[in-house]
């Protein structure tokens, strides 16, 4: 099975979306969108997501799907690799939890970190600092709740990585490797956690470019 992967290669949609494709060895042809020049708000891209977002995927038979975390989920049950989303009730629960933590609690800080720090400036905006102050408190406290979570075990769903991990690391990157918060050295599990991930050579694969 191959797709097409449209999108830009360094948002952190598109790289979630390429890094489960690589962990299960599926293959693809990446296509560029320039978000940069607004051509995902073209017509021709519309037709395959009508919310003027990327990515989405066409697969060779005609298949179309968009957003990256429904996109992993898909790829998750083909191709070969380890298993990402576990299939025994109970495990499986622990993975939904995992997920809900990461894109209800964890996402949303990001997202707005960086569009204050990075973003902002790029548009040639001013930083709110006092916004981005009250977001690093939530974000402590976040990966301090994950800390405790990975001190009872290796990964954010039990001792096996799942999709929950592979969808935390476009934007843990962001946030612990550019932006250079967390005080992971005052978080020992989450900087092993952190580690053990970022470290994986399907990520090591795409990162820098889908």
């Amino acid at each position: 099975m191959a797709f097409k992967l449209y999108g830009h290669p360094t948002t952190t949609c598109t790289l979630r979306v390429a890094l489960v494709a690589k962990e299960r060895n599926i293959p693809y042809e990446f296509v560029l969108v320039d978000i940069m020049t607004g051509q995902q708000k073209q017509l021709v891209h519309l037709e395959h997501n009508p919310f003027g977002l990327v990515p989405y995927i066409i697969q060779d038979d005609g298949f179309e799907l968009f957003e990256s975390r429904a996109i992993g989920r898909y790829l998750a049950t083909l191709g070969s690799g380890p298993e990402l989303i576990p299939t025994e009730p109970k495990a499986y629960a622990k993975f939904e939890q995992a997920a809900s933590v990461e894109y209800g609690q964890f996402d949303p800080i990001a997202v707005e970190l960086s569009n204050e720090k990075i973003y902002k400036q790029f548009r040639g905006q001013t930083t709110n600092e006092e916004h981005v102050k009250g977001l690093i408190s939530r974000l402590e406290s976040k990966l301090d709740g994950y800390e405790v979570l990975l001190s009872k075990q290796n990964y954010l769903a039990g001792d096996e990585v799942t999709l929950a991990d592979l969808f935390f690391l476009p934007y843990g990157r962001v946030i612990f490797e550019r932006l250079e918060l967390g005080n992971l050295d005052r978080r020992p599990n989450v900087q092993r956690w952190w580690k053990a991930i970022s470290s994986r050579p399907a990520w090591q694969a795409v990162k820098d470019g889908a």
